[in-house]
């Protein structure tokens, strides 16, 4: 097997794992949980399988996290073996927020 690649999370990343929690702990409390329960599953996954899904931008690759409209923007470095995990995107949200923080 594979050595596993180590995930290393942009700090803005906090603030929209926070921003996503905050919203729907509003709509049903423990809901937030949920959610971020599934990330961290979706985090894993990556560990495994960086390179089984597809890129969408110049080097970034996007994994649609089940059960929530949310996408995990992130970019591979081969050489040192991390997943740099860059956005945690609603798919509701304006796809300019993307070009904004990608710059």
């Amino acid at each position: 097997m594979s050595e596993r690649f180590q995930i290393n999370i942009e700090p803005e990343v906090l603030d929209d794992l926070q921003n996503a929690i905050d919203y729907y702990d509003s709509k049903k409390e423990g809901l937030g949980e949920i959610f971020l329960g599934m990330i961290d599953k979706h985090f894993e996954l990556l560990k495994d399988h960086y390179l089984s899904f597809a890129v969408r931008y110049d080097d970034i690759r996007c994994l649609p996290v089940k059960k929530f409209p949310y996408t995990i923007h992130y970019r591979v470095s081969s050489s040192q073996k991390i997943v740099s995990i860059k956005a945690v995107f609603c798919s509701f949200e304006d796809p300019d927020k993307w070009e904004e923080r990608a710059l």
